[in-house]
C-alpha cells in the first residue's frame, strides 16, 4: 500500500537534515581551525626554541591580527608569525579604541605577579583611609626615591597606601643591596628604611631576605629606573609622581 508523504512532515524533515549537516560542517570547520591553530603553535615553539627555550603552548594565543600570534614571556610580550619564522617585538595599538593591546596585557601580567606575593614580603606605609594600594620598587641611594618618601604623608593622606619592594640598581651585593638588606633585617623596618632615606642612617644587619627576588622580579616587570610604581591595575608609572596628580591617575 502507498502513503501519501505529508507536505508538512516532508519540508519539516529537509529542514532538519539541512540543520544536520550545517551543524556538521561548523563541526568539521572547527575541528579544522583547533587542528590549525595547534599546528601553527607547534610550528612556533619549534622555531622560538631556539631563541627562547622553555616556551609552552599556553603561552601562545592568537592576536587580533589574523596569521599573528603573541607570546608570553614573563612580562614580556612579543609577537610570531604563524611558521614561526618572523617576531615582532613594540606595542600593537588599536586605533579604534584607542587601546594599547601589548601594553594591557602587560599590566595582566603585572598583576597576576604581584596577586602571588605576600605584603609580609614588603614594607607597607598603610593609608587610614585606603582609596588605592600601589607598588613601589624602591632604591635608597636614589635621589627622587627619598624625595618620594620625604613626602610620603601627602599619599598617605589621599588615601594611598605605599607598599615598598627593593630595587638596588646598582645589583646584587653593592653598597645599596647590603643598605636593602640591613633595612629588611632591622626589627623595626618601617623606620630603618625613613632613617636609610632620610638621614643617610643604617645600621649594618643580615638575615634571610627577599631582596635579590623583588630585584630579580622588577627586572622581569620592565622596571628600568626607580622609583617605579605600580597601579593595582598593573599600570607602570615611572618617576616620583606628586600625590595630588597620582590620585587623579588612580581615580580614572
Amino acid at each position: 500500500m502507498f502513503w501519501p508523504i505529508n507536505s508538512v512532515y516532508y519540508v519539516a524533515l529537509i529542514k532538519e537534515s539541512l540543520k544536520m549537516r550545517k551543524y556538521t560542517l561548523i563541526c568539521l570547520l572547527c575541528c579544522f581551525y583547533v587542528s590549525s591553530a595547534w599546528a601553527d603553535k607547534q610550528a612556533i615553539i619549534k622555531q622560538l626554541s631556539t631563541v627562547l627555550p622553555g616556551v609552552s603552548v599556553d603561552q601562545i594565543s592568537e592576536s587580533p591580527i589574523k596569521g599573528l600570534y603573541q607570546v608570553s614571556i614573563g612580562m614580556r610580550i612579543v609577537y610570531v608569525s604563524a611558521d614561526g619564522r618572523y617576531i615582532l617585538q613594540g606595542d600593537m595599538l588599536d586605533l579604534k579604541t584607542r587601546e594599547n593591546l601589548t601594553e594591557s596585557l602587560q599590566n595582566k601580567a603585572r598583576t597576576f605577579a604581584l596577586a602571588k606575593l605576600d605584603e609580609k614580603d614588603m614594607i607597607v606605609f598603610p593609608a587610614k583611609n585606603e582609596k588605592h594600594v600601589v607598588t613601589v620598587f624602591s632604591d635608597i641611594d636614589c635621589h627622587y626615591c627619598r624625595k618620594l618618601h620625604a613626602e610620603l604623608n601627602t599619599y598617605l593622606d589621599e588615601g594611598i597606601t605605599v607598599r615598598y619592594l627593593f630595587f638596588p640598581r646598582s645589583g646584587i651585593n653593592t653598597p645599596s643591596y647590603d643598605k636593602a638588606v640591613s633595612v629588611w633585617c632591622a626589627k623595626d623596618r618601617n623606620q630603618a628604611l625613613t632613617d636609610a632615606k632620610l638621614n643617610d642612617e643604617v645600621v649594618a644587619k643580615t638575615c634571610k631576605n627577599p631582596v635579590k627576588e623583588q630585584l630579580e622580579l622588577g627586572v622581569a616587570m620592565g622596571v628600568s629606573g626607580t622609583p617605579a610604581i605600580v597601579a593595582a591595575s598593573g599600570a607602570l608609572i615611572p618617576g616620583a609622581v606628586p600625590a595630588k596628580d597620582l590620585i587623579k591617575y588612580l581615580n580614572q
